[in-house]
């Protein structure tokens, strides 16, 4: 009896848990207000990257934008909306009788296929994948099944891709590719008409990691060939300019793709009887071949039922491509789009405009006297009689102004300049302000002037040169002195800097430039 009541009491503890999360279960269509949305709404005639399909009657098109689907009249028109929301959703095919289409949708917490009837209703989440997410979503001729690309991530940046079927009505998928390693993808696969082949891209640079700052004239992805019946795989075309998203005509003969050649992206068809190839299309945006494309290397595109004309998304719009004349039609369309915009999330940083408290200082130094300080801030020179006197700018320049320096009588300061265009000096102010007298003739980057003793000569640093500064008139660095009036400069040593005269002004400190490849231990 004890047995049979603690069995009662635990599950109706797991009925009130799991009820519990599922009402607490997020929902991605329906986030909750905390998000603030606003509703952006505008009428436009152009989309950017738009995946598209041909349904097979040849009479309509679906297409997505900014993550919602929409469908339009083969000729073009006003654009009918199926999915809209919060969700992205992406990648529209219609099933092989028309009657459905299968999209990519992350209404369920993360990118999955789904699949609704052909007029938006009706839609079901077909998998149900919570870590490895799939996309491009592809129909078996049978309307049974799916194929779709499913996505690995590794340690190491945003992972490959292998190529999975699923049924319909759901369930775990059955494998179709391995991927050759955790770097390399594949993706777009498209199924031949008869059923026998898929037919996918692949990136084949050599090695086992994702190579940036490849070159796309040589090969970087091939189209492959995978049979159901045998489970072989090879190569149908690439080579130079690779070649990447195919798409089978509908009576299975050509095989059309995009190839980049020099800078630009080409439409090229395949004859899969002979192995013959031409362009038909340059006009294409470009390609992500040398990027992590995880939703393909160029938005789908669909054959007519007539296997001569293609449509295929360009430059914003609509192209219809007969293969034989290679004349190009734009298909118009309007759609008036509505986009829930979420509030940022920001933080207020006023900006005080008449008077603020500075909140870091630099190259502060004391007169000989004690009696006042000057200091940089906001890129220029300030004054300040110590200890509760109000700061004022020391300068009327508009050079950004640095490492300040009293002569020994306290009266003048010398200072380094710079600006973009006439680059850096050395300069001397009365400490009581007024105009500045430039000491040095040539450009350079000048630093850290420090006076003799007798407040008749300067010793200072001229670098060579920086990624900030450039390295214009910086060949010859090193520590100099020069007259306190100015003119010639005195070469000391290559290297050092902080230099400072002795109290007897006979001889120069100086501090060597020490690299951090001086401390690593000698072999």
């Amino acid at each position: 009896m004890i047995k049979r009541y603690i069995c009662i009491i635990l599950s109706l503890f797991f009925s009130l848990n799991t009820f519990t999360q599922e009402e607490n279960k997020w929902d991605v269509s329906n986030p909750g207000h905390d998000f603030n949305y606003n509703t952006h709404k505008f009428t436009t005639d152009e989309g950017t990257w738009m995946n598209l399909d041909v349904s097979p009657d040849g009479k309509t098109i679906v297409f997505d934008m900014v993550g919602d689907i929409y469908t339009i009249p083969i000729n073009g028109g006003k654009a009918k909306a199926l999915r809209t929301g919060i969700p992205f959703e992406i990648q529209p095919r219609f099933s092989p009788d028309g009657k459905y289409i299968s999209f990519t949708s992350d209404a369920g917490g993360g990118d999955n296929i789904w699949i609704m009837k052909a007029d938006g209703s009706d839609a079901k989440q077909i998998t149900k994948e919570d870590f490895r997410l799939l996309n491009n979503a592809t129909w078996m001729p049978n309307g049974n099944y799916l194929v779709a690309r499913k996505h690995f991530t590794s340690g190491r940046s945003l992972g490959a891709g292998e190529m999975w079927q699923y049924h319909i009505t759901g369930g775990s998928g059955i494998q179709l590719t391995k991927r050759s390693n955790d770097q390399k993808d594949v993706n777009e696969p498209v199924i031949s008409l008869d059923g026998r082949y898929m037919y996918y891209s692949e990136d084949v640079t050599s090695g086992n990691v994702f190579e940036y700052n490849k070159d796309a004239n040589s090969q970087i992805y091939a189209i492959k060939r995978y049979d159901f019946e045998t489970g072989e795989i090879e190569q149908i075309t690439g080579g130079p300019g690779g070649a990447a998203r195919p798409q089978v005509s509908r009576d299975g003969k050509l095989l059309a793709f995009i190839k980049r050649v020099r800078t630009k992206t080409v439409l090229y068809i395949h004859d899969l009887q002979t192995g013959e190839e031409w362009p038909v299309y340059d006009n294409l945006n470009k390609d992500q071949m040398t990027a992590w494309a995880i939703f393909g290397v160029y938005p789908n595109f669909s054959w007519m039922p007539n296997n001569e004309d293609i449509i295929i998304w360009a430059k914003g719009k609509f192209q219809k491509v007969n293969i034989k004349t290679t004349e190009a039609t734009t298909i118009p369309f309007t759609a008036d789009v509505s986009i829930d915009i979420a509030e940022r999330v920001h933080f207020e940083t006023p900006i005080e405009k008449d008077e603020f408290t500075v909140k870091m200082i630099r190259d502060a130094v004391t007169s000989p006297d004690g009696k006042t300080l000057v200091f940089r801030a906001l890129g220029y020179l300030w004054t300040k009689n110590l200890p509760n006197g109000t700061p004022k700018r020391l300068t009327t320049g508009t050079d950004f102004e640095a490492e300040p320096a009293f002569s020994p009588n306290g009266k003048e300061i010398v200072y380094v300049s710079w600006n973009d265009t006439d680059l850096g000096a050395i300069r001397k102010i009365s400490i009581n302000g007024g105009t500045s007298t430039k000491l040095t003739t040539e450009k350079g980057i000048y630093r850290t002037p420090a006076f003799s003793p007798n407040g008749q000569t300067l010793v200072f640093r001229k670098e060579g040169g920086n990624n900030d500064q450039g390295r214009a008139f910086t060949k010859n660095p090193g520590l100099y002195t020069m007259k306190i009036t100015g003119g010639e400069e005195h070469f000391l040593t290559k290297t050092g800097e902080y230099p400072l005269f002795t109290k007897d002004g006979k001889r120069i400190f100086f501090k060597p430039v020490v690299s951090f490849l001086d401390h690593l231990p000698k072999s």
